[in-house]
């Protein structure tokens, strides 16, 4: 029977991890489903909900994953996955809003606050420094849905917190 695990490597950022780790796992005939790939400073983080073939254990995947010379020195962690791979309406990207201004605390906390205000889940979040002429940004991605009713006050309330807060905001709306 086939098992449902979630695989998450972190090491530092080198060229080539995800057609490595994703090529690998394709030879040992693992299904990806759900997977994200970010830089996180120095390092980088991969992490996968995937379908495992019977013949193949998690034990089988992580020594595996282990043996990669791009991989040495990595935190993996193969365990099972006990929740369904496959998620609801809430799930899929609605909107996409990105912010840029200055940097300080709470940023993400007062922004990602707006949202559940709204009943918006947030299902990305990506946020960096980004150099610019001025010095230093701090940019804020989301990739949320938000309920058709509560589009119009969710974004106006999301542009006055982000304009309260010295960044510039602007969002589009994903085609469905």
């Amino acid at each position: 029977m086939a098992t449902n695990a979630l695989i998450s490597i972190t090491c530092p950022d080198r060229v080539g991890i995800i057609s490595e780790v994703t090529g690998h796992l394709f030879d040992l005939g693992i299904s990806l489903g759900d997977t994200t790939f970010s830089v996180l400073g120095a390092a980088s983080k991969f992490t996968t909900v995937c379908t495992l073939p019977a013949e193949v254990s998690l034990k089988d995947v992580e020594e595996s994953l282990v043996a990669i010379e791009l991989l040495k020195g990595a935190e993996i962690n193969v365990s099972p996955f006990e929740l369904s791979p496959e998620h609801d309406e809430t799930a899929h990207i609605t909107h996409r809003i990105v912010l840029k201004g200055d940097d300080q605390p709470g940023l993400i906390a007062r922004l990602s606050e707006v949202f559940s205000e709204f009943k918006a889940n947030v299902v990305r979040l990506n946020s960096c420094r980004v150099s610019s002429p001025d010095g230093c940004d701090y940019e804020i991605r989301f990739g949320v849905w938000i309920p058709e009713e509560n589009v119009k006050s969710c974004l106006a309330t999301v542009d006055n917190t982000a304009r309260s807060l010295g960044m510039a905001c602007r969002w589009h709306e994903m085609q469905q």
